[in-house]
């Protein structure tokens, strides 16, 4: 089996992992007031979806473009994802190092106040990205 064959799934993987870990940490500090917890999940979010990220330039560089291959109604539908994706992913870079600057310098105010908005930006990138690796590589493969 060659590596690069299954990266998109160990990709998927990765997003899927990332999904939770954010949804535990904020679970963690808006449920239960635990710190440490959300700390460690929001951590290994990031460390989980900068790999993801380190994956899938390496998968492009050797693959380039995957061509979707599903036709009528899906073709919109998709490519309307995708690039919501890549929009809001190139926007959430930076709102999530902003976010995680703050939590660092110990300004949780403001840190909460960036939260509210790269969080849930964070997760639909994550998800957006595990739809459009269902559509192109299980339910329309080419």
């Amino acid at each position: 089996m060659n590596i690069i064959s299954v990266l998109p799934h160990i990709q998927a993987a990765l997003n899927l992992t990332a999904i939770g870990l954010m949804t535990m940490g904020y679970y963690y500090i808006s449920q239960q007031k635990n710190k440490t917890a959300h700390l460690a999940c929001m951590i290994s979010a990031l460390i989980i979806s900068t790999l993801f990220f380190v994956i899938y330039l390496y998968y492009h560089s050797q693959v380039g473009n995957v061509q979707f291959a599903g036709k009528g109604l899906i073709r919109p539908i998709y490519f309307a994802i995708l690039i919501s994706h890549v929009l809001l992913a190139t926007l959430v870079v930076p709102l999530i190092l902003i976010t995680f600057s703050f939590a660092i310098k110990e300004r949780f105010a403001t840190h909460r106040r960036f939260g509210r908005f790269s969080l849930p930006i964070w997760i639909y990138v994550s998800l957006s990205g595990v739809i459009v690796y269902l559509l192109a590589f299980h339910v329309y493969p080419s």
